[in-house]
């Protein structure tokens, strides 16, 4: 049993936020191998089950649930795999996406400069 303060608190917190972390990592699996066989049979509800998927992927990331570099890396192949199967294996991004990485992009850009002009 825990005896300082602030290990009571964690003993308390650790449960609530392992069932948190479980019901949204459940979320992504199942949005995930629900795009996946929507790729394997070409549906058209295809770009609607993505983007959910995605969704799920970076609202994971945002919440602390998985690293931020792990979600990208999911997303990432999960649009390459899209690609293939609709494309014949050329890469064609999606425009959500593609203007979340130029947005990510342009804001790094302005701390950049932020930080040579303060210098």
């Amino acid at each position: 049993m825990a005896n300082t303060k602030s290990a009571k608190k964690r003993a308390r917190q650790t449960p609530k936020r392992t069932e948190r972390n479980n019901k949204i990592r459940s979320r992504v699996k199942t949005a995930v191998r629900s795009a996946r066989e929507m790729i394997e049979s070409k549906s058209a509800e295809l770009p609607n089950v993505l983007k959910t998927a995605i969704a799920e992927i970076s609202k994971a990331a945002s919440k602390g649930t998985i690293h931020k570099r792990n979600a990208s890396r999911r997303i990432s192949r999960l649009m390459k795999h899209a690609n293939k199967a609709l494309h014949g294996g050329t890469a064609v991004a999606t425009a959500p996406v593609a203007a979340k990485a130029k947005a990510t992009k342009a804001k790094s850009k302005a701390t950049a400069a932020k930080k040579a002009a303060a210098k």
